[in-house]
């Protein structure tokens, strides 16, 4: 069930008239509906545009860093979650967690008020949302759950001839499927769902100096103890652990059936380890990234990203670091011996020692 300011939503007399809505069960039709009616709602579209004036908080594990970033002290525990990840982490351990690098994905975060205890996901694609929500409530630690706060944050409008916020009269290729699922989902479970930011399609879309639609906001990161949010960008140091890795498993994990429709595992939450659980790929894959590491950058773009041009300047050096790591790591059993999570626990500096 979802709720906006304490009530539920839609009210009771939405769109009767015509009774395309019902208040059970929602179809894709209806979901369209409460998705555009939510995209509406005064209160959230406040919400955005306080989220949209906030300064963007850049961060970093480097403390010399250059570039105009936050380092992190060893005493400002964070927890990053990549594409198709989620963590759920206890402010008892974590003082931040974020994820970035979001152009038609989705940042998704929900607070068990009760608790304090947060769950933060990447959602790329509509298949995940059923079985990942699964899995972020059940790792929410506790039989019964209270009141959930919402925050859902990306996917911006990446279809050139749209110009109403919430327009549903075109499939719009990414980000309405997977926002539009994400709201479906959220109505059709019986938990009590309180959204208090829903920044995303026309609300998170700006013009760029070329006149391309991309997203205003790609990162987001949670201040674990009172549950706020605010815009981030991370850079490779904070990442971590394991940053290589990870991105590998992501763009591997499509053929690994263990993984279908599901989240991928991250983080241990009461012991405040990081456990990335295995993923496998073929020998395949190495003549895969061998000859997408000979295209163009233009190209490497083309087929590897949803949103060509509304990546971040990063997006085509790291997507050949993922190629490189395939070509030297043929047999996935060398990244993950005896099929094992790679477990990793924070040192005193506040990075990371792996610990098998």
């Amino acid at each position: 069930m979802i709720f906006v300011d304490g009530l539920p939503w839609p009210p009771p007399n939405f769109d009767r008239s015509s009774e395309r809505f019902r208040p059970q069960l929602i179809s894709q039709e209806q979901g369209d509906l409460v998705l555009k009616s939510l995209l509406e709602h005064s209160s959230l579209v406040s919400a955005s545009d306080r989220l949209k004036a906030m300064p963007e908080r850049r961060l970093s594990m480097v403390s010399d860093d250059p570039s105009n970033t936050e380092p992190l002290s060893p005493s400002s525990r964070h927890v990053y979650v990549f594409q198709r990840e989620f963590a759920t982490v206890d402010p008892e351990f974590v003082e931040l967690a974020g994820t970035d690098e979001a152009t038609t994905c989705v940042a998704f975060i929900i607070r068990e008020q009760d608790s304090g205890i947060i769950s933060i996901a990447h959602l790329d694609s509509p298949k995940v949302i059923n079985m990942g929500l699964d899995q972020m409530l059940s790792s929410l630690g506790r039989r019964k759950l209270g009141r959930l706060d919402v925050h859902i944050v990306g996917g911006f409008d990446d279809v050139l001839d749209r110009d109403t916020v919430g327009c549903m009269d075109k499939e719009p290729g990414h980000s309405i499927p997977l926002c539009r699922k994400i709201i479906e989902a959220l109505k059709n479970r019986q938990e009590h769902f309180h959204i208090k930011t829903l920044c995303v399609l026309g609300h998170n879309t700006k013009l760029n100096a070329n006149g391309i639609t991309v997203p205003i906001i790609a990162g987001v990161l949670v201040d674990t103890s009172v549950g706020s949010i605010r815009p981030a960008i991370f850079d490779q140091s904070s990442r971590c652990p394991d940053e290589i890795v990870r991105r590998v498993r992501v763009t591997v994990a499509s053929g690994d059936s263990r993984w279908k429709g599901k989240l991928m595992d991250t983080y241990d939450t009461f012991s405040d380890i990081f456990v990335i659980a295995p993923c496998s790929w073929s020998y395949n894959w190495a003549r895969i990234a061998s000859k997408l590491l000979q295209l163009p950058d233009s190209e490497i773009l083309s087929n590897c990203s949803t949103s060509p041009q509304a990546e971040n300047p990063n997006f085509v050096e790291n997507e050949r670091r993922v190629f490189r790591y395939l070509i030297g790591n043929l047999d996935w059993r060398l990244t993950f011996p005896n099929r094992k999570p790679r477990v990793h626990e924070r040192v005193p500096s506040g990075g990371w020692r792996i610990c098998n």
